[in-house]
C-alpha cells in the first residue's frame, strides 16, 4: 500500500479518467529517452522526483544483465499507465527509441496516456520533422527502417 500526496492522486485520477484500461498496471510511468542526451542529468532527476512522489516509475536501467532487452522493454511498456517521452536532440537517431515510441503509440490506442517532454529542442522540430529530426528520419527511411 502506497500513501500518495493529494496532488499525485489528482494527477493519477485525471490520467485514469482518459483510460479504458481495465486491469491495473505495474508501472504508473514509463520514461522513454535517449540516454546519451539526458540520462545523467534531466532524466535521472525526473525519475527520482517521480519516485519520491510515489509514482512507480520504469526506466531502462531496471533491465538486468542477460535479460532480452526488447522483450523486457515491450513488457514494461505494455504494463505502464502513462508515458513520458523525452524528445531530445538525438532521440530520433536511436532505432531503439523509435521502436519504443511505436510501441507506446500503440498503447495509447488502449487509453494509456502519452505526455511529450521537449528537452532542449523545439517542439516544431519533432512535429514537423525538421532540424535534426528531419535529417535523421529521412536517413532512417532511406535505410528502410
Amino acid at each position: 500500500y502506497r500513501v500518495r500526496p493529494a496532488w499525485v492522486c489528482k494527477v493519477m485520477a485525471a490520467s485514469s479518467s482518459y483510460s479504458h484500461v481495465a486491469a491495473p498496471k505495474k508501472y504508473d510511468v514509463f520514461i522513454s529517452f535517449r540516454g546519451e542526451d539526458t540520462r545523467a542529468g534531466f532524466t535521472s532527476h525526473l525519475h527520482t522526483a517521480l519516485n519520491e512522489s510515489y509514482f512507480e516509475t520504469y526506466i531502462d536501467y531496471m533491465i538486468e544483465k542477460g535479460d532480452k532487452v526488447w522483450v523486457e522493454l515491450e513488457k514494461a511498456i505494455k504494463d505502464s499507465t502513462m508515458f513520458l517521452v523525452v524528445f531530445s536532440k538525438n532521440y530520433a537517431d536511436s532505432t531503439w527509441c523509435l521502436n519504443e515510441l511505436v510501441e507506446i503509440m500503440e498503447c495509447q490506442k488502449n487509453g494509456q496516456v502519452v505526455i511529450p517532454v521537449f528537452y532542449q529542442i523545439e517542439p516544431s522540430h519533432v512535429r514537423k520533422q525538421t532540424g535534426s529530426y528531419g535529417t535523421v528520419l529521412e536517413e532512417h527511411k532511406k535505410e528502410g527502417k
